[in-house]
């Protein structure tokens, strides 16, 4: 081969190097394009929140929606607000699970591990619980607000359609961001019925329902929406100062469910404090692992019994 043949090869491969380059940037950025239509669509329809922050664990979050599980704590998530993908919060919750193992192995003995790991589990189930508890709390002290906005929208001669809107744009969060997740299922077509029976299932609550059944009501058969919505705000107004009488006066049955398993946890520390290796000897037994097991399980039970007893439905 000579050297003449062998510059324009050369030659040749640069300039198709170069084509398939340009080529690539321009299927990348083609593609970058039609993944932010589509976030955007999306979030335009109230499927997906839009944040522009990057997401961790992509890979991990697609295999999660991809099973039953994942699927249940993505709509959980859904319903505490938070900013967070399944895949994100389950690595959260491993990384939690690992550091408590790794400190209760340490601090205590090597059989707390396992048991410190599914405390974390459970721990991570309840403030899941908790966020969607708090923020479907704070839904409900704005909902005779929300009747207020609905009934004065009607009685101006707005459609439902138009006053959930307006609503969605007054109101702050959380109940703003669900009635605009609403508003934008009724834009693409979706039934008042549907989407409205989704918020309610987003955000169970007594006093949702009767809001939601006296909108669905109204506007199926055409009643008195404006009239029923007033004499709604009232009756909400009230359950809402029940709700925190009631609330206040529970509040220290509410600590003491969780004072009785930290006094548990706290005896434990204590006594390997006392006498080092006391609870290594302790767990080294069958006996004594069954005792700590049993311990463990009435603690749980008593936390469970005192949280029910507590509970008052208003």
């Amino acid at each position: 081969m000579d050297l003449q043949t062998l510059v324009t090869l050369t030659t040749g491969v640069a300039l198709l190097t170069c084509v398939l380059a340009v080529v690539g940037v321009h299927t990348y950025a083609k593609g970058r394009a039609q993944r932010a239509a589509l976030v955007e669509r999306l979030s335009a329809a109230g499927q997906i929140p839009f944040t522009g922050r990057r997401r961790r664990f992509r890979h991990l979050d697609r295999r999660l929606r991809g099973t039953s599980l994942g699927r249940k704590l993505e709509l959980r998530l859904a319903a505490t607000g938070l900013d967070i993908t399944p895949g994100e919060f389950f690595a959260a919750m491993l990384a939690t699970v690992a550091g408590l193992w790794l400190v209760g192995q340490a601090t205590l003995a090597p059989f707390f591990g396992p048991i410190a790991g599914l405390l974390g589990i459970w721990a991570a189930v309840q403030f899941l619980n908790w966020q969607r508890q708090k923020r479907i709390e704070r839904f409900i002290n704005q909902l005779p607000e929300l009747a207020r906005i609905l009934a004065n929208a009607t009685h101006a001669g707005l459609a439902l359609r138009t006053a959930v809107g307006m609503a969605a744009e007054e109101l702050e969060a959380p109940a703003g961001e669900e009635l605009a997740k609403v508003a934008n299922q009724l834009a693409v077509g979706a039934t008042m019925d549907d989407a409205l029976g989704e918020m309610a299932e987003r955000l169970p609550s007594r006093e949702l329902v009767v809001l939601v059944t006296t909108l669905v009501l109204s506007n199926r058969a055409g009643g008195q929406v404006v009239s029923a919505l007033r004499n709604l705000t009232e009756t909400l107004e009230e359950r809402k100062e029940t709700r925190r009488e009631v609330r206040t006066q529970l509040s220290q049955v509410s600590m003491t469910s969780y004072a009785v398993p930290v006094l548990g946890v706290g005896s434990l520390f204590l006594m390997n404090g006392v006498k080092d290796g006391a609870l290594d000897r302790m767990t080294g037994s069958p006996v004594g692992q069954a005792a700590v097991i049993i311990a463990f399980g009435l603690y749980a039970v008593g936390f469970v019994l005192i949280r029910r007893l507590s509970r008052i439905d208003v």
